[in-house]
């Protein structure tokens, strides 16, 4: 994203329409760029306003950084950083980084013939709204016979349960839950290599361009990580539950082994937030746990004084 200031032969002006046409913005939304001290005023000549090739790069790089999703508070640091005389390749850098695939693994694109074939041969769109609304296959935009498949792989794995006897609505059920524990993981991941890895690179705000660089490569050699930990992890629960469930299959009678091991319990993304006001994030699964076990003894003693009084 660097940029070259054009020669004087080659400089162009724009009126403030003629700049919103070019970028792509709207007239009030230079204006209100301006007023924050994200765009530079323009000049004034006589009685009319003149941008230049400047502003119209500048708009462009907050265009770009807010497709990264960076806020106008960020972009605005980053962009006085960078008129300070620091660079914004680094930062830009770690953030493609970070933005780039986490899978080697390709998007396809299936037809809607072919998945009905793939699901049994007969449509079904409440199935096809519910593989959309969670992500497992997109509309093509402009073809109402076709999709994109961005893991072809979890398609694969609803195919082969669906041929197994389960159904789409389980599917469907299994997967938004897995999705939840997931996507805790994932968080969970983030927040100890931020603690431990990124703090010392992402103390400033901005970064400078050297800790952006070397954030950026640290990431790109902490990628596979978490992927291999999963791997690993979710490998030895399979193995131990699996035995134990086998076990308790052939043998009825016999007490489940794995009563006591720990539960995991999806709640709801607000619950989650409100407690963690609360009592702090690190307090969470003490407080969960408490609050469960004093409703567990609450509705214990609540059964015990009701049998006494029907015993009376």
């Amino acid at each position: 994203m660097e940029y070259t200031e054009p020669t004087e032969r080659f400089r162009l002006e724009y009126r403030i329409e003629d700049l919103a046409h070019h970028s792509g913005a709207t007239v009030r939304t230079i204006r209100a760029y301006q007023d924050r001290g994200l765009l530079p005023r323009p000049e004034r000549r006589g009685r009319s306003n003149v941008y230049g090739d400047a502003h119209l790069a500048r708009l462009r790089q907050i265009a770009d950084l807010l497709d990264r999703g960076y806020t106008l508070a960020s972009i605005k640091e980053l962009l006085e950083a960078w008129d300070a005389g620091r660079g914004l390749g680094g930062v830009l850098g770690l953030a493609a980084e970070v933005d780039g695939p986490w899978t080697d693994e390709k998007a396809d694109r299936i037809t809607r013939a072919e998945l009905d074939a793939a699901f049994g041969g007969t449509p079904d769109e409440a199935a096809v709204a519910d593989a959309i609304a969670l992500g497992v296959l997109e509309p093509v935009q402009g073809s109402d016979d076709e999709f994109l498949v961005p893991s072809p792989q979890e398609l694969a794995v609803a195919v082969e349960l669906y041929a197994a006897g389960v159904p789409l609505s389980a599917i469907s059920g299994h997967l938004r839950e897995l999705r939840g524990q997931v996507e805790h993981i994932a968080s969970r991941f983030l927040e100890f290599t931020t603690e431990h890895v990124f703090a010392r690179y992402l103390g400033h705000h901005p970064p400078t361009e050297a800790d952006a660089a070397e954030a950026a490569a640290l990431v790109r050699r902490l990628r596979p990580l978490a992927q291999q930990t999963v791997d690993a992890e979710l490998a030895r629960a399979m193995r131990l539950f699996a035995t134990l469930h086998l076990r308790r299959h052939l043998d009825p009678e016999r007490p489940p082994e794995y009563a006591d091991l720990p539960q995991n319990v999806a709640l709801p993304a607000a619950t989650m937030r409100a407690v963690q006001a609360l009592v702090g994030e690190e307090n969470t699964p003490a407080f969960i746990s408490a609050a469960a076990e004093r409703e567990v003894q609450a509705r214990t003693l609540d059964a015990l004084a009701a049998n006494h009084r029907e015993q009376k």
